[in-house]
């Protein structure tokens, strides 16, 4: 049965060799592959190789693909293997009949065609007529060897093509197929494709030339784009293709780096600068279908694109993409440029050593570049501003598939926010009042003057029960929650209760977020968030027993129903005898934004931390006095 070579290169992408082969073979980790017993001859030493494309054994000789493995384990025919591997990849097998047989005929007739025209443009770039397209090379800095090595050519004027693969026997309608001849349209004759540029074969993966594109010499020309890519063929998907990708992924295979970066220039001055591991896309953003291809050749490839405006962009757009995809075994990692530098001119400038050091040795990991990119986002410090940045951080966590990792990093970038943002406290014993004697209501007096609050060296008797009840009263009363978020996320909790805390955070920023789009939900404003609904999310996702936990601790005046203000009062209360410093710390922030912005929100906030730190202060006894439910302490 014929099948199309573009169907068998996606159903080869998107067939993990490692996986399928794991189901029978035990493989371990070996540098960048994997390794394990052959399954195709008896040995005790390990001496079978599992690459991303394809499996090696330095014992018997045996050695495919995806395709080939599944014939010689399992005894099936091709299209057997075919229909197998396809049905668990998702795909439609092409129906075998004149028409399916007819295009695979035609591809591959297409690839001869574009050899030939490779072959073509190669020769007529070392002719005098090639001479203005190797200026342009030597000004760039590539050298001949280099130029011979990626095939570059030279397109010259209309008909020089056409006549020289009509030699071959390659008729007009081969070359409209192969993408080579623009077809002819309203009167005017068909032409060629590419004239008067420098020519860059493009090839598959496995190096086959499957279509070309072509730099313009003259730059004073403004009606022709500087750069043309070849159109969409049966062999030619610009979303699916890398350039360079058959040179970067055999580099990756022996211990080089993937390095992403935006252009045919820059791919071709890292190689010869010493990096093989560069490709780039072709024209278009980085699409998924590239990043699950990137991910074929390297479990971590990194994105290098130009250091301005745009590439920041297009760096946290890619980063936008992966984040639904990333899994503890893929990521990316970001190397950011000076301003003003693409791969080519800092290599022209600094050289390979300056690259190494300006570029590759700042690449920032996945976290690190998602935090930077949003921040640059939202500049300033204004309460919009912060909570923009917030609301965008929270958004991008919540989007990793992954459910552990999404935990991971949600909390990480929420720690990064607040530490960013959090007004540093002055010096110890250097704060006004330092040399009065610190007292039980140590903190804030009525008037604001600041003291010195005693630091705990070791928990007090009563925290732990202290922090369920401190949940329990936002598990009955939502709408506190993104107020006393820093603070909440401030307690160091038992790992069930922490779950439970990030849970409940993530809840309460989608149902933020829906209000702020207008959708429809069963809460309209966030100081309406439905108690029972969080419960009732929590338990559909596995939380239930920590929601019985805490709720077992909630005290009288956290009871659903209780007046907001008496129950932020009550929450800061309780928060302060375990964490006065913080407190106060809450406290002074909050009078500083009141005093710069005054606002309803804030007034009610600063209210609840006076009222709460009064308490504190005049030394009114522990809430949870007589009132013990999981630890028997005393205060």
């Amino acid at each position: 049965m014929a099948l199309p070579p573009g169907f068998l290169e996606e159903l080869r992408a998107r067939t993990p060799l490692p996986a399928l082969i794991g189901r029978r073979v035990r493989l371990a980790r070996s540098g960048r592959q994997w390794k394990g017993c052959c399954p195709f001859h008896g040995e005790k030493t390990p001496s079978f190789y599992v690459y991303d494309d394809h499996y090696h054994c330095f014992g018997c000789g045996a050695h495919g693909d995806a395709i080939s493995y599944v014939m010689q384990a399992e005894g099936q025919s091709f299209i057997e293997a075919v229909r197998g591997l396809a049905g668990e990849a998702g795909l439609a097998v092409p129906e075998e009949g004149p028409d399916e047989a007819a295009n695979a005929r035609a591809a591959r007739d297409s690839l001869a065609v574009l050899e030939r025209a490779t072959e073509s443009f190669e020769r007529r770039l070392w002719l005098p007529e090639g001479a203005g397209a190797r200026a342009y090379l030597a000004r760039r800095g590539v050298s001949e060897a280099t130029a011979r090595r990626f095939r570059l050519g030279f397109a010259p004027g209309r008909g020089a093509l056409t006549a020289d693969l009509a030699r071959d026997g390659i008729t007009p309608a081969a070359m409209i197929e192969a993408g080579l001849l623009r077809p002819a349209e309203d009167g005017q004759p068909s032409r060629e494709f590419f004239t008067g540029r420098l020519i860059f074969p493009i090839g598959d993966r496995r190096g086959r030339i499957v279509s070309f594109g072509g730099r313009r010499l003259d730059d004073s020309q403004t009606s022709a784009p500087k750069y043309l890519n070849g159109p969409e063929t049966a062999v030619f998907s610009k979303r699916r293709t890398l350039y360079n990708l058959d040179r970067a992924a055999p580099a990756s295979r022996a211990g080089g780096e993937i390095l992403v970066v935006e252009g045919y220039m820059d791919v071709i001055a890292l190689d010869q600068a010493g990096f093989p591991g560069a490709l780039a896309p072709l024209g278009t953003a980085l699409g998924i279908e590239h990043l699950e291809t990137l991910w074929q050749a390297s479990p971590v490839p990194l994105l290098c694109f130009d250091g301005d405006e745009a590439g920041a962009r297009a760096a946290l757009r890619a980063i936008s993409l992966a984040l639904p995809l990333i899994t503890p075994e893929r990521s990316l990692e970001i190397v950011p440029l000076p301003p003003g530098e693409d791969p080519d001119s800092l290599l022209g400038r600094a050289g390979a050593a300056g690259f190494r050091t300006e570029a590759l040795a700042r690449r920032q990991p996945l976290l690190d570049a998602l935090y930077a990119l949003t921040r640059a986002q939202f500049p300033g410090a204004t309460p919009e501003s912060r909570s923009g940045f917030f609301d965008a951080l929270m958004a991008a966590a919540e989007s990793i598939g992954h459910r552990s990792l999404q935990w991971e990093y949600r909390r990480a970038l929420r720690d990064r926010f607040f530490a960013e943002f959090r007004t540093p406290s002055a010096p110890r014993g250097r704060r006004a009042g330092a040399g009065m004697r610190p007292t039980r209501g140590a903190g804030f007096g009525a008037h604001g003057a600041a003291t010195a609050p005693p630091l705990r060296a070791a928990p007090r008797p009563g925290d732990q029960q202290r922090e369920r009840v401190l949940l329990a009263i936002l598990l009955h009363h939502p709408a506190l929650m993104l107020d006393v978020e820093e603070a909440l996320c401030s307690l160091t909790l038992s790992p069930a209760l922490a779950r439970l805390r990030e849970a409940m955070l993530a809840w309460a920023h989608r149902a933020a977020r829906a209000e702020k789009l207008g959708q429809e939900q069963a809460f309209i404003l966030p100081e309406a968030l439905d108690s029972a609904a969080l419960i009732d999310h929590l338990a559909e996702i596995g939380l239930g027993e920590q929601v019985g936990e805490a709720r077992a601790a909630a005290q009288s005046f956290a009871a659903p129903g209780a007046p907001l203000a008496e129950v932020a009062e009550g929450w800061w209360h309780f928060f302060g005898f375990s964490h006065r410093e913080r407190l106060a710390e809450e406290l002074a922030a909050v009078q500083r934004e009141f005093a710069a912005a005054p606002n309803l929100r804030l007034q009610r906030r600063l209210l609840a931390l006076r009222e709460a730190q009064n308490r504190l202060n005049a030394g009114e006894n522990d809430l949870l006095d007589g009132e013990r439910a999981g630890d028997g302490a005393t205060p």
